[in-house]
C-alpha cells in the first residue's frame, strides 16, 4: 500500500504547538507518558486474552524495551502490549476524540509546571514526545492481525501526518523519537535510567534497556566509551508497589506511584495503604489528592479507582468501588476474590465488591478523621510533629499528614463530602463530624458540629444555621440579628449542596438543628419573660397594620406575623418548619426541576420606622409592596416584577 496523507484533527494542530513551545522547560515528562502508554497497552492486551488466550501468539512475554541510538539521534520505546490496527492508528494518534482539547486549552495558565500535569489528565500523552523529536515514527500490529496488517505512522508535529501498511513481525507498538539536537541527552543510558527509576519504577512490568559498558581505548590516548552488550537488563522493580510490604516503601515511592497513576505533579494529602484479610482479601492503597480536578463536578466523568484481580489489570475506573461523594480518591484495589473476567455488570452485583467497597469508605473516612484530629491538635513545635508521627506509626495507622492539611483537604472536596449524608446512611455519623462551616464567630471555614456543640450557650436547644448563595448574603442576613445580638453562633452554609445534604441531618449526636429561616424563633430558655411579653403586647399594638398587610400582600404571601427575630431591619422572610426554603426552591429550578411555589411568611419588626410610616400612609399599598421585595432581595431572591420594583422605589424617592 502507499503512504496516505491526513490532517490533524484542528485541537491536535494547535495542542502540538503548546507542546514544543510552552512546555518546554518540563521536557523530560514525555518518557514518563510513553513507558505509561507501553504499560498501559500490555494491561490492554492481558485482559482482553482472558477471553481469547490466542492473542498472545507466540510472545507470552508482556515487557516495555527502551533503545537508543546517539549516532542516529533516536530513542525508541517498544511494547508487546495489545497493538494497534492502520484505522486505530489513524484514530488514536490523529485526534484526540475523547479527551476533551478544548477544555484543555482553556484550562491553561501559563505556568509551565501546572500546564504540564494537564498532559497526563488530558490522556493526550503521546504528543509529550515532540517536546524532544522534531519527527515521531511509530510502527505497529495489533494482537490476532496478521504480520502484514501492521502499520506505520509519522509527522513532524506539524499539521499532517502519514500513515502506510507495513509487515512487523512481532505484536505491539514502538515509537521512536528522532530527537532534536538540544535533546541528545536523553540518547544517553545513564540519564534514561534516571528518569525511570524517578517516573517509572512502579510499572509493574519488566522495563528492559540494553546493557552497557565501559571500553577502554584501543589505542594509547585513544579516550574510552560506552559500548552496547546485546544484552537486555530489567532496570525498574518490576513489582507492583501495593504488594511491597509497606516497611520497605519510602514515602517518596508513594509520592512517585501516585504521580504515576494520577498523572499528577502535585503531590497527595494523605494515603492509606492495607491488606485486608478475612471473608474478602484484597489489598488497597488509596490517596486523598492535594487538590481537586477540573472536572469534580462533571456528572458524565467516569470516576473510580485502578481494579486489578490477582496483580491482573482489570479496569481503570472501577466506579463501583467506592461511593459517589469519594469520587476524589485515586489508588489501587487488587481483589484476590474476584475472577479474572469480572464485568461492570458483576461489580455492581457482588457480594465481595459490597465487602470491597464498604472497607474503601471505611479506610478513606478514617484517614480523614486522622488529618482532622491532627489539625486540631496543632502540635507547637517539630519535635511535636515528630511525637505525632511516631504514635501513628507504631499504631499503623494511615501515612501521617501536617497538622494544615485538613483544611487543605476541606477547601478542595468539602462539598462533595457533604453529599455522603444523603447517599451513605451507615456513616452519617461520622461524616458529620468531618463537616466543617464557617459561623457568626468566624469567617474561616472551620467550625465543625462538636465543636459547636461544645460552645452552645446554656439553655440553648438546637444547632442553628443559615444556608444563602454566599457567605456575605448569610453573615448579613436579616434572619440573623437577634442570635447576633444575643451572643448566639450560627453556622454560615454557601455551597449549593448544603441545603440538600441537611435534610438527611436532622439531629447531630441528640441535639436537633434548626434553619432560623424556617418557622417561627423560638429560643426558648434563652429569651426572657419581659422579652415574650413585650413581643406579645407589640403583636397586639399593630394587628390592623398586620390585617392590611396581609390583604395588601395576599398574592405573594402566606401570612404575615411580628417577629423577635430583627433588630435592625424592617421585615423579613420566612417559610413553615416543614416547607421548602426559598434557596432550596432556588436551586432546584436552576438544577431543572420542577418544583411548586411556596408562598413565604412576611415577618416585621414593629419598633423599625419603615414599618411605623405605614400605618394611614397614602402609598400604603406601594410601600408593602416595597417591604415585600427588599426582604426577598436580603434573603437572596429577586421580585417577580423587578420594573415595578424600580417605579415604587423611584416614585417614592420624586
Amino acid at each position: 500500500m502507499t503512504q496516505q496523507s491526513h490532517a490533524f484533527q484542528a485541537e491536535v494542530a494547535q495542542l502540538l504547538h503548546l507542546v514544543t513551545h510552552s512546555l518546554y522547560s518540563n521536557k523530560e515528562i514525555f518518557l514518563r507518558e510513553l513507558i505509561s502508554n507501553a504499560s498501559d497497552a500490555c494491561d490492554k492486551l492481558r485482559f482482553e486474552a482472558l477471553a481469547d488466550a490466542s492473542l498472545y501468539g507466540d510472545q507470552p512475554e508482556l515487557r516495555v524495551r527502551i533503545a537508543f541510538d546517539k549516532a542516529a539521534k533516536t530513542l525508541t520505546v517498544t511494547d508487546t502490549g495489545i497493538g494497534m490496527s492502520q484505522d486505530e492508528a489513524i484514530a488514536h494518534l490523529g485526534t484526540i476524540a475523547k479527551s476533551g482539547t478544548r477544555e484543555f486549552m482553556s484550562r491553561l495558565s501559563g505556568d509551565q509546571k501546572a500546564d504540564a500535569q494537564l498532559i497526563g489528565q488530558f490522556g493526550v500523552g503521546f504528543y509529550s514526545g515532540f517536546i524532544v523529536a522534531d519527527r515521531i515514527t511509530v510502527e505497529s500490529r495489533r494482537a490476532g492481525l496478521p504480520p502484514e496488517q501492521g502499520v506505520r505512522w509519522s509527522s513532524e508535529g506539524s499539521g499532517n501526518f502519514a500513515v502506510e501498511t507495513i509487515t512487523r513481525a512481532e505484536r505491539g507498538t514502538s515509537v521512536t523519537l528522532h530527537l532534536r539536537d538540544d535533546a541528545l541527552e536523553y540518547a544517553d543510558g545513564w540519564r534514561i535510567k534516571e528518569l525511570i527509576n524517578k517516573y517509572s519504577d512502579h510499572i509493574a512490568l519488566p522495563i528492559q534497556m540494553e546493557g552497557e559498558k565501559w571500553e577502554e581505548g584501543k589505542q594509547e590516548g585513544q579516550p574510552g566509551q560506552m559500548v552496547k552488550t546485546g544484552d537486555w537488563e530489567t532496570v525498574n522493580q518490576a513489582t507492583a508497589l501495593w504488594t511491597r510490604p509497606k516497611k520497605d516503601i519510602t514515602d517518596e515511592q508513594y509520592t512517585q506511584f501516585y504521580e504515576q497513576i494520577a498523572h499528577d505533579w502535585q503531590p497527595p494529602l494523605a494515603w492509606t495503604h492495607n491488606r485486608v484479610e478475612g471473608a474478602t482479601e484484597y489489598t488497597q492503597l488509596l490517596y486523598v489528592p492535594s487538590h481537586a480536578p477540573f472536572d469534580l463536578w462533571d456528572r458524565e466523568k467516569k470516576a473510580g479507582v485502578k481494579l486489578y484481580v490477582k496483580r491482573v489489570f482489570i479496569m481503570d475506573e472501577a466506579e463501583q468501588l467506592l461511593p459517589r461523594y469519594l469520587r476524589f480518591v485515586k489508588g489501587v484495589v487488587d481483589s484476590a476474590d474476584l475472577p479474572l473476567n469480572v464485568s461492570r455488570e458483576l461489580l455492581q452485583e457482588s457480594r465481595d465488591v459490597r465487602a470491597i467497597r464498604e472497607g474503601n469508605t471505611r479506610r478513606v473516612l478514617a484517614l480523614l478523621e486522622d488529618l482532622a484530629k491532627a489539625e486540631a491538635a496543632a502540635p507547637a513545635d517539630a519535635a511535636q510533629v515528630s511525637d505525632v508521627q511516631d504514635k501513628n506509626e507504631a499504631a499503623d495507622k494511615p501515612a501521617p499528614a501536617p497538622d494544615n492539611k485538613y483544611a487543605t483537604f476541606w477547601r478542595e472536596f468539602g462539598a462533595v463530602l457533604k453529599e455522603g449524608l444523603g447517599e451513605d446512611t451507615a456513616n452519617r455519623e461520622r461524616i458529620a463530624k468531618l463537616l466543617r462551616y464557617a459561623s457568626t464567630t468566624t469567617d474561616a471555614v472551620t467550625v465543625s458540629l462538636p465543636e459547636y456543640k461544645a460552645r452552645m450557650k446554656e439553655g440553648q436547644k438546637a444547632i442553628y444555621y443559615i444556608t444563602a448563595d454566599t457567605l456575605a448574603a448569610a453573615k448579613n442576613s436579616p434572619q440573623i440579628e437577634v442570635f447576633r445580638k444575643k451572643g448566639i453562633e450560627v453556622l454560615l452554609m454557601s455551597d449549593r449542596v448544603d441545603e440538600w445534604s441537611l435534610s438527611f441531618l436532622r439531629e447531630f449526636e441528640g441535639t436537633p438543628l434548626q434553619s432560623v429561616a424556617k418557622g417561627a424563633v423560638d429560643l426558648g430558655d434563652l429569651q426572657d419573660e419581659a422579652e415574650k411579653k413585650a413581643a406579645e403586647q407589640a403583636a397586639e399594638a399593630v394587628k390592623p397594620l398586620i390585617d392590611q398587610l396581609k390583604e395588601a400582600l395576599k398574592d405573594s404571601v402566606e401570612d404575615v406575623r411580628v417577629t423577635t427575630r430583627l433588630v435592625d431591619s424592617p421585615a423579613c422572610l420566612v417559610v413553615k418548619d416543614a416547607g421548602m426554603s426559598l434557596q432550596f426552591e432556588r436551586l432546584m429550578r436552576q438544577a431543572g426541576q420542577s418544583v411548586p411555589t411556596t408562598k413565604p411568611v412576611l415577618e416585621i419588626n414593629p419598633e423599625h420606622a419603615l414599618v411605623k410610616k405605614l400605618d394611614g400612609n397614602p402609598h400604603f399599598d406601594d410601600l408593602a409592596h416595597i417591604l415585600f421585595d427588599q426582604a426577598l432581595l436580603a434573603e437572596g431572591g429577586l421580585p417577580a416584577d423587578p420594573a415595578a420594583y424600580v417605579r415604587r422605589v423611584n416614585a417614592l424617592l420624586v
